[in-house]
């Protein structure tokens, strides 16, 4: 008989109605699951929503900070020499009154060319963080380091930018003699003039509060960072009066209004500028996130699994070869495929229209990330259905392979979605359990120079998604290799 005989011939005993109607069931429960999420989420602003700033390859970024600035031609530079950066964290209510000075991390203060003073422009600047010394950062995602070490009044920081065409170079010194290039970003497309100044910024300061087993909740503290220049001169193409203007909202909290308001102030040659806010790249406060949409996802791995390994216990019980296991597991494997592909390629693209159509933003998606999720759940579900199979044949009991298979795959998967258990071990469990996989289904980005959350319950997961998949395909090829072996020897002593 031939292979695709044989195909043919299982799929016809696989496609009894309590399978098909299982998983159908569990296709139904993801676009279910998916779509009640989508309707059920709407903005709530008393008028228009503000919109997170977009950036000129259409991904929603962070571009909050104050900003003294001035015209430059295209040919020119901006020159500073920086004595202080300081700042403030408060607290939020109940302890809003309770203040404490210091930087957070990237708290960032320098200066920058940027393309208007509007949101989501193009731009490039160097600067002096809080803990990661100086640093030139460029369209959102960009980020050089420069030399370590704060800046004081008794070791000062020289900061430069130099704009020869559509080429921005940032570079420091010490001195101001003696110059080292940090940085160098060509921004393609930069008109004849942009803005050239002073800015201040400094993001949330990101803390973790204790539930369950160990797991954290993000919790966010309102920072501001202030930063003292002197020595400011701007040569070659510069034209116009300097103005002093808030990118993105300012002055709306307590701090701001009763404090010490963000904006900058001149006095006897020496600007402080301080700001709140951030510049680069943004996470899913900007936006939902496509995967969000898949809240079902868990019910049909359960589904699929249980499916699977029923029918791998029945084929233990039959006299069956290597080729017709074999057979079997591809029929399981792409029946579930199929499955997942119309439940995912459903959800994803009807569930984020629908979240926009209420007012929700939702991240967009590179054409391959997007390819990649709603190919690769449904490839991650199949596989798994493949080892719940091998785990029946291996068994030869159901409910012996429907528990492993929860254990390995669906009970690290479940437990690893929410703020449950501490982050190192959630990460541990998503390296060495199968559930590693479905790391297919991230789609957000890490990134070095941006605070947050990078725990499997905020949706990051340790390995890459070509790394998780691998994980699962070894548990599956070991099983099944075992499962065969398994079967070959009970059939033969049966004879």
């Amino acid at each position: 008989m031939s292979t695709i005989q044989l195909l043919r011939r299982e799929w016809s005993a696989f496609r009894r109605p309590g399978r098909l109607i299982a998983l159908a069931a569990a296709a139904l429960t993801v676009i279910a699951l998916g779509l009640l999420y989508a309707f059920g989420n709407r903005s709530s602003c008393p008028g228009p929503c503000p919109v997170a700033p977009v950036a000129s390859d259409g991904a929603t970024v962070s571009d909050r900070f104050w900003f003294l600035h001035r015209d430059l031609g295209r040919e020119g530079s901006i020159t500073v020499r920086m004595t202080a950066m300081t700042g403030t964290i408060t607290y939020p209510p109940p302890n809003h009154d309770r203040i404490v000075s210091g930087l957070v991390p990237w708290a960032k203060a320098g200066i920058i060319v940027k393309d208007g003073a509007r949101q989501g422009s193009r731009y490039a600047a160097v600067m002096m963080t809080g803990s990661h010394g100086v640093r030139f950062q460029y369209d959102y995602r960009h980020d050089v380091a420069g030399s370590a070490g704060g800046v004081s009044e008794q070791s000062p920081r020289w900061l430069r930018l130099t704009r020869s065409g559509d080429t921005i170079t940032g570079s420091e010194s010490t001195d101001g003699e003696l110059w080292h290039t940090v940085g160098a970003a060509k921004l393609d497309g930069l008109p004849d003039t942009v803005q050239v100044g002073l800015f201040a910024t400094s993001p949330g300061d990101l803390t973790l509060r204790k539930v369950g087993l160990g797991g954290g909740i993000e919790e966010v503290r309102f920072t501001q960072a202030v930063g003292v220049f002197d020595n400011v001169a701007v040569e070659g193409g510069a034209t116009g009066a300097w103005h002093s203007d808030a990118v993105g909202e300012m002055n709306h909290t307590d701090w701001e209004k009763y404090h010490n308001a963000s904006g900058a102030a001149e006095r006897n040659g020496v600007i402080t500028v301080s700001g709140t806010g951030d510049i680069g790249p943004l996470g899913e406060e900007g936006g939902r996130t496509v995967e969000k949409t898949l809240p079902g996802l868990l019910v049909a791995l359960i589904i699929g699994l249980i499916v699977a390994a029923r029918y791998g216990a029945r084929t233990a019980r039959e006299t069956a070869s290597r080729q017709v296991i074999a057979a079997r597991a591809a029929v399981v494997g792409a029946a579930t495929l199929v499955a997942g592909l119309a439940a995912v390629g459903v959800v994803l693209p009807v569930g984020t229209a629908i979240l926009k159509g209420n007012g929700i933003p939702v991240q967009p998606l590179p054409l391959l990330t997007a390819a990649r999720v709603i190919v690769g759940v449904p490839a991650v579900l199949a596989l798994c259905a493949v080892l719940a199979y091998g785990l029946g044949v291996w068994l030869r009991r159901g409910w012996a392979a429907i528990l492993i298979g929860f254990s390995l795959v669906a009970l690290p998967y479940a437990v690893t979605a929410f703020p449950l258990l501490p982050d190192t071990v959630a990460e541990w469990l998503l390296r060495l359990t199968p559930a590693a996989a479905f790391a297919v289904k991230q789609t957000m980005e890490e990134y070095p120079q941006v605070t947050a959350h990078y725990a499997p319950s905020a949706g990051y997961f340790p390995l890459p998604w070509w790394a998780g998949l691998a994980v699962l395909c070894a548990y599956t090829v070991v099983v099944m290799r075992v499962a065969v072996g398994r079967k070959q020897t009970a059939d033969t002593d049966w004879r």
